[in-house]
């Protein structure tokens, strides 16, 4: 844009960006043009306001750039209205009761912070106009908004604090976020002979094979040539739309990855994720693949999420989670890291609302996930600095030990102030926090907005006592000595799989939020109604609207679930089962004929009939409790509340028998691939 633009437009569409000022229709107008002037020499025909509802996914209508002319040509046209607003079906996408069928109008509006990118496929060359979505009446409808205001509420609250201490040159603070994205791959062709994949993206039946992770063999290991080819054009799709793709990787599970692009601001970090997410699903499908976004595809195994790397920049570089090489003399660094650990602490309900889907209930707690209780990770340096602090006794710390591997010809290293613990969920990590929390299909924005929003408001505490003080610097050792006296049970540095931390963190107080439900009512206290509104992140009705549409996600999900494992017990389990219990009982009848003994036989015919049995019972069970939830009425929670109490446990029995069958069927009678099968038989082998 800077080559192309007069530098006058470009400077103040650089002042707007920077600084957070209102666009002027004059530059909107001179952008569009130079916009529609290089999409189409880069082959676009069409060009697409690029939003993000509230389901977690993307959302845009391709329009063309022509426009026919009255003597029956055409010119190719794109003005800065266009640019700036469009005109989508507001009721057509999730909208929590904001927005009704005869209520339909609702608007795109552009966002200049965040790069336009062109997008070529088989389809043609599009250009992508990334824009926020809100209602006729102005209602946020999207992911992008509330982020937005978060980002402003956070760059705000943090400047008052670095005035306080003395910066005066630094005009915005920006959270900077890395995303760490997993995911499986697997064979199509086995991907097409599982329903439950197909329809639900993950497995709700599959019995645990001989060999899953155990053997420690994937993590980081070699990739072969059909994975190493979609990963190399992954780069170069992403490369092309502006996503800095970095680091790529095996992780623990067999046919597990990870993708992780480089950090940039929260507002660009959660586009450049979506379309992460978006071109690994369209190339695994060019390579023969499928690629799997659900928290937890297989049982038994690693599930997948997101690692949120987040740390807070100024606009002039400054780090301000950088501990320096002195970080117990490091005010500013202390300052902004009790803000952090206040946060969490008091608003320890919303970032676990942030993690809250059914897929997630299957992951958090186990195969290296984390806990579903939330805590603090700061490793030995930063508490003993911490506890120091609290006594009144600061008396320095150690400096960095040497890595000593015991060979001459290897270099020594500098060890690093802060082991990593992989059961944290928000563990510090040297000069930044990383949440491990957040589902692997959900939209980053969610988790962000909220850390965003929680890290302003304990900012804006610390600024207004601050800006009473007489003695900054003594006010700031008071402030962060009470922060730490009054919130320390939510720092935990051991193991948080245990059982031992579930008793422990019960005794300090913490909340164990075992599964979304359980979350998502937290997300309308009135405690945390407030703090949105406080910072004008989100209206009461967009908090209520947001409730309604996580519950109604919850819902929609585990029922069609529920039903797809209805229908393949139904259509294909159970035709297995019986038929392999015929063939059982005519060898067993033929043997008998012969005069053979064949107790062991009989019992082992008697153990299949009895669990096809079970089977039909719980499969019946499970098809009552379905029709169930249409009586609980128009109440949402009521009705997610019955599903997770009734429908989702009926669900784990049923897979539970199913599996079981598994075990003993003829397994050229049963009706889809196994997890060996996916796990070992497919590409990886081949």
């Amino acid at each position: 844009m800077r080559e192309r633009l007069p530098k006058s437009i470009y400077l103040k569409l650089r002042k707007t960006i920077d600084e957070g000022l209102p666009l002027e229709a004059e530059v909107a107008e001179v952008v569009a043009n130079v916009m529609k002037d290089w999409a189409i020499e880069k082959g676009a025909t069409h060009f697409t306001h690029w939003f993000q509802p509230m389901n977690g996914r993307t959302a845009g209508k391709l329009e063309s750039f022509i426009s026919p002319k009255k003597d029956g040509t055409a010119i190719t046209e794109f003005s800065g209205k266009e640019l700036i607003k469009g005109e989508p079906d507001a009721s057509s996408f999730p909208n929590g009761g904001l927005r009704t069928t005869f209520e339909a109008r609702g608007y795109t509006v552009w966002d200049c912070t965040s790069y336009a990118f062109i997008v070529e496929d088989e389809g043609g060359a599009v250009l992508y106009i990334p824009t926020a979505f809100c209602s006729y009446t102005g209602e946020a409808l999207d992911k992008k908004t509330p982020l937005l205001r978060s980002m402003e509420a956070l760059s705000r609250e943090a400047l008052r604090v670095l005035r306080i201490l003395g910066n005066n040159t630094s005009t915005r603070v920006i959270p900077m976020i890395g995303a760490e994205q997993e995911y499986f791959l697997i064979d199509k062709e086995l991907f097409k002979k599982r329903k439950d994949l197909l329809y639900t993206g993950r497995t709700l039946f599959g019995a645990k094979p001989p060999k899953g992770q155990e053997m420690e063999e994937h993590y980081f290991g070699s990739i072969n040539e059909k994975v190493a080819a979609f990963m190399k054009e992954i780069d170069e799709e992403l490369w092309r739309v502006g996503v800095s793709a970095r680091t790529k990787h095996k992780e623990v599970a067999p046919n597990q990855y990870e993708i992780a692009p480089i950090f940039t601001n929260a507002n660009i970090a959660a586009d450049q994720n979506q379309i992460i997410m978006e071109m690994l699903l369209k190339v695994a499908n060019r390579h023969g693949l499928v690629c799997l976004l659900n928290e937890k595809p297989f049982k038994g195994v690693n599930g997948s999420g997101k690692h949120i790397n987040f740390s807070l920049m100024t606009n002039d570089g400054i780090n301000l989670f950088d501990p320096g090489k002195t970080p117990h003399d490091n005010l500013q660094f202390l300052l902004f890291v009790s803000a952090v650990i206040k946060g969490v602490d008091e608003y320890q309900d919303l970032i676990r609302v942030s993690a809250a889907t059914p897929g997630n209930d299957h992951r958090l707690g186990a195969s290296e996930a984390p806990p579903a209780i939330v805590s603090i990770f700061l490793g030995e340096q930063l508490t003993e600095i911490f506890e120091q602090i609290e006594k009144g006794e600061i008396i320095g710390i150690k400096g960095r030990e040497k890595l000593e591997t015991g060979v001459i010809t290897l270099p020594v290293l500098k060890k690093d102030s802060t082991d990593r613990n992989r059961t944290s969920p928000f563990a510090f990590t040297g000069n930044k926090f990383e949440f491990r929390m957040v589902p692997s299909s959900a939209s980053i924005s969610d988790a962000v907005t909220i850390l965003n929003t929680i890290l302003a408001d304990k900012l804006k505490e610390i600024a207004d006592r601050l800006e009473k003080a007489s003695d900054i610097d003594k006010e700031a050792k008071n402030v962060i000595r009470e922060i730490i006296k009054n919130h320390k049970r939510i720092i935990f540095n051991g193991d948080g799989y245990s059982k031992e931390w579930v008793e422990e963190a019960q005794r300090r107080g913490l909340l164990n939020l075992k599964t979304a439900i359980d979350a998502i009512k937290y997300f309308i206290d009135e405690k945390n109604i407030l703090l949105f509104e406080r910072h004008k992140v989100l209206t009461r009705s967009e908090i209520y609207s947001r409730y309604e549409v996580m519950l109604e996600g919850y819902i929609k999900q585990v029922l069609v679930e529920a039903k797809t494992m209805l229908d393949i017990v139904s259509k294909d389990i159970l035709p297995c089962a019986l038929k392999y219990v015929k063939e059982l009982s005519k060898t067993l009848k033929e043997l008998l004929s012969l005069g053979i003994e064949c107790e062991n036989e009989k019992e082992f015919l008697i153990k299949i009939n009895n669990l096809v049995e079970t089977i039909i019972k719980n499969n019946k069970k499970l098809d009552d409790l379905v029709k169930e939830v249409e009586d609980c009425g128009e109440n949402s929670y009521k009705k997610a509340k019955f599903i997770r109490d009734n429908v989702f446990s009926q669900m784990e029995m049923l897979r539970e028998y199913v599996d079981e069958l598994e075990n003993y069927v003829d397994r050229s009678l049963w009706p889809m691939p196994s997890y060996g099968e996916i796990m070992f038989d497919g590409f990886e082998r081949k």
